[in-house]
């Protein structure tokens, strides 16, 4: 009777581990559909040595790691600081691949590109 009590307990789990797999596999493949558009984040700044990098790590904590959004690139412009705000950004580049800063002009054409959705 034990032997089957325990029997019942280790098949309940691994039948449920399996449906937590097939699911995470059809999460990560619904994903994947969503790289060919894509979802771009645009973050500017300007002076914020003392609050960037609680805001970038904040923000790939919540959305890449916490599975809230597949974000393809998020891409951060610097207006002309005159602190460390910058360095500040490229060390986070270096350790975040998905995240890429650029200058503003850029940042403004890719704004200005996107189609009138009608």
């Amino acid at each position: 009777m034990v032997d089957f009590i325990l029997n019942l307990i280790l098949w309940t789990c691994a039948i449920y581990g399996l449906i937590e797999i097939i699911r995470n596999i059809y999460y990560i493949c619904s994903i994947t559909n969503l790289k060919n558009e894509g979802i771009y984040l645009i973050i500017a700044c300007k002076n914020q040595e003392n609050n960037v990098e609680t805001y970038i790590r904040s923000v790939f904590f919540r959305l890449v790691y916490g599975k809230e959004e597949y974000i393809k690139n998020i891409l951060v412009t610097d207006l002309n600081s005159s602190d460390k705000t910058i360095d500040i950004l490229r060390k986070l580049q270096e350790e975040y691949t998905s995240m890429k800063i650029i200058n503003w002009k850029k940042c403004k054409e890719i704004i200005d590109s996107i189609e009138d959705i009608k």
